[in-house]
């Protein structure tokens, strides 16, 4: 596929792009980094972005959809096609970039693009006015449930902070929570001059002094001195280190591994062969070409993550007007 766009010598370059990118994606159908779809697509998009053959071709710009939807962010490729002239005199420009802006709720600006669309009476434009009728009716749908919050949001009486209500007000609150307010409990009033009478149960025996009874009918006499009280512990501290824990018989210390130099490998005579030396790569014109024949897995990697987050990273800076 690479030589066969490398070589070709026709009316459209372009065409020897599309059956590559066919093929990658039958080949690869769950897509990935390694399948090098989004760098094939980049590159092709890049090599006839400033052709004039295809800025109204149709196969040209779905390359660039294509591509638009495995990048992170999609709108610069829209921007960049608006500035460039490329696909507008197609619906599905109009209809891509319009559900992008509505992903991002960007809804003004997706509503300026199906007018612009159809002022311009892109092709199809029936389809075109049928998906913006659709996307009004979506739009009036949100906006009356942002009303409806909006006047629910309204009935509650506004409050800001720090302000005092009315005794009016506070009387109708507290009527309205009156049944979600528990009934107040009365209490007795202790009389600060009356003595406090304390329970006596009838059945137990009167206490004498600091004697407890027990279980057992002995009794306390006293509560011992402070000092027996407050006692934690009588051992003596003493060293761990004069204590050793006896080893198991056989065991050996653990060696640190040292940083040696690798185990050679030995190698027969007879099985030593000379390197095999490296295939030339043809010289090409077109830079993309190149990168393509000499790009490996973990390349092919990179280079996709690079262009997902940047995908005019490879476009010189004068078309990015």
């Amino acid at each position: 596929m690479i030589e066969a766009i490398d070589e070709y010598r026709g009316e459209d370059p372009l065409q020897p792009w599309l059956d590559c990118i066919k093929w990658v994606q039958e080949s690869f159908p769950t897509g990935g980094d390694c399948s090098g779809l989004v760098v094939i697509y980049e590159q092709c998009v890049r090599a006839f972005w400033h052709d004039g053959r295809y800025k109204d071709d149709l196969r040209y710009l779905k390359v660039w959809l294509e591509y638009a939807g495995n990048c992170a962010d999609s709108e610069v490729i829209f921007r960049f096609l608006e500035a460039n002239q490329i696909g507008q005199s197609h619906s599905i420009y109009y209809l891509s970039f319009a559900s992008v802006m509505e992903s991002k709720n960007k809804l003004k600006i997706a509503n300026e693009v199906f007018n612009l669309g159809i002022a311009r009476k892109a092709k199809p434009v029936e389809k075109l006015e049928t998906t913006y009728r659709a996307f009004l009716q979506r739009l009036s749908k949100k906006k009356a449930h942002h009303e409806q919050d909006d006047t629910a949001t309204e009935d509650q009486p506004a409050r800001n902070f720090g302000t005092v209500l009315n005794r009016g007000e506070i009387r109708g609150q507290h009527a309205e929570n009156s049944h979600l307010v528990k009934p107040r409990v009365t209490l007795q009033r202790i009389d600060a001059n009356r003595p406090l009478a304390v329970y006596k149960d009838e059945n137990t025996l009167p206490s004498h002094g600091l004697t407890r009874t027990r279980s057992n009918n002995t009794t306390w006499q006293t509560l011992g001195t402070q000092a027996d009280r407050n006692k934690e512990n009588n051992m003596r501290p003493a060293k761990w280190t004069s204590h050793k824990i006896p080893q198991k018989v056989g065991s050996m210390v653990a060696v640190q591994p040292t940083r040696a130099s690798s185990i050679e490998v030995f190698v027969d005579d007879e099985c030593v062969r000379e390197p095999a030396p490296q295939p030339q790569v043809p010289r090409s014109t077109k830079p993309s070409i190149l990168k393509l024949r000499q790009a490996t897995s973990r390349n092919l990697k990179q280079e996709t993550e690079l262009l997902m987050e940047n995908p005019l990273r490879n476009f010189p800076l004068t078309s990015l007007r």
